[in-house]
């Protein structure tokens, strides 16, 4: 019942307030193509139906418009910034020219965010295809957070999407509070220890899952510090607080000290290949952990787990961001800030 009700939200926000009456009066070149590139139910696509990737450099032309009639709803996403992405567009492109289409649209892509949201306060990869491993609660690629960084945006009335329509407000605000609730729900415990956070979980169980072959049910870095961010931007409950301090006494002490991954070219090939190197003055992370141990682990096309990065096959190795400093500016500089906002010795 929650979904047809927001759905019809699409709808009513044509007849926007703000909007009753006003001429066009300008327009945004990048803004008009997502207005074509966006599908019936308010979302859009990271790729169109032969599995081309969305690309606004480039001119619409009668092939990609095609392309564009002929990609149903099943390619509507939140990953790869997709959705998020366009309506943040949208809304800053509406305040600068006032074109009420801008509004509309970004409305139409609020509503479509709304309704795909579990009960549970998580947001699947895809809605509403749920093949393959599309329907888990994805913080993969950030594609949760980025969801719950536009309702909060709405919830607040802040940068610009305080020119929403009014109806969006307290659905987007109890969307926040659940979402926050499935972000706390889904730290992985560790012998009564809060860690950091899984890249995705099964819907129904909120239990760490696996995604593509290569993406193993696992401890996420890159993901977890997202997370940590938008924890950070929430009132700090004695809940959120101990989230927050948990996964930064985590990553402390999962940290790599003297190596970089870095790209190096093989002086007889001639061919690049990303390898870890010794480099005292570096601090790294894996992208990946075990779930039990911390140790760091690699994933590759056979479904197997590696715990030496060297036994990884070349084409993955090379192919994805195993190693990395995310951490780095959240525990240096965004915690220390956080603690002296909050009072927090």
């Amino acid at each position: 019942m929650r979904k047809i009700a927001i759905l019809s939200f699409i709808a009513v926000s044509v007849f926007h307030h703000h909007c009753a009456g006003q001429s066009l009066t300008s327009t945004d070149s990048l803004a008009e193509k997502m207005l074509i590139y966006q599908l019936p139910n308010g979302a859009w696509p990271k790729q169109l139906v032969d599995k081309s990737v969305v690309d606004y450099k480039l001119p619409i032309t009668k092939e990609i418009l095609q392309k564009i009639k002929n990609t149903a709803i099943d390619h509507a996403t939140l990953d790869n910034n997709a959705t998020t992405r366009e309506i943040n567009v949208l809304i800053k492109a509406f305040k600068d020219t006032k074109n009420p289409a801008y509004l509309t649209a970004a409305e139409k892509g609020i509503a479509y965010i709304l309704s795909a949201q579990y009960e549970n306060g998580g947001f699947p990869q895809y809605y509403p295809n749920k093949s393959l491993y599309r329907a888990e609660i994805t913080y993969n690629d950030n594609a949760m957070i980025n969801a719950l960084l536009v309702l909060y945006k709405v919830a607040n009335k802040q940068q610009g999407f305080e020119s929403v329509n009014p109806i969006f407000v307290s659905k987007a605000q109890t969307a926040v509070e659940t979402g926050i609730a499935c972000i706390l729900k889904t730290q992985v415990m560790q012998d009564g220890i809060r860690s950091i956070w899984a890249a995705q979980y099964d819907q129904n169980t909120l239990v760490p899952a696996q995604a593509r072959k290569f993406e193993p049910a696992s401890l996420s870095t890159s993901e977890s510090v997202a997370i940590v961010r938008f924890l950070m931007m929430q009132p700090a409950t004695p809940a959120i607080q101990q989230a927050i301090e948990s996964a930064i006494q985590w990553f402390q002490q999962n940290d790599i000290e003297g190596y970089r991954f870095d790209r190096l070219q093989d002086k007889l090939t001639g061919e690049y290949e990303r390898k870890l190197v010794a480099d005292s003055s570096s601090t790294i992370w894996a992208r990946f952990y075990d779930l039990a141990d911390n140790r760091p682990l690699f994933g590759d096309r056979d479904d197997t787990v590696k715990y030496n990065f060297e036994d990884v096959s070349e084409e993955r190795r090379n192919g994805y961001a195993w190693f990395g400093s995310w951490p780095e500016k959240l525990i240096e500089k965004d915690f220390p800030k956080w603690k002296k906002q909050h009072k927090i010795q």
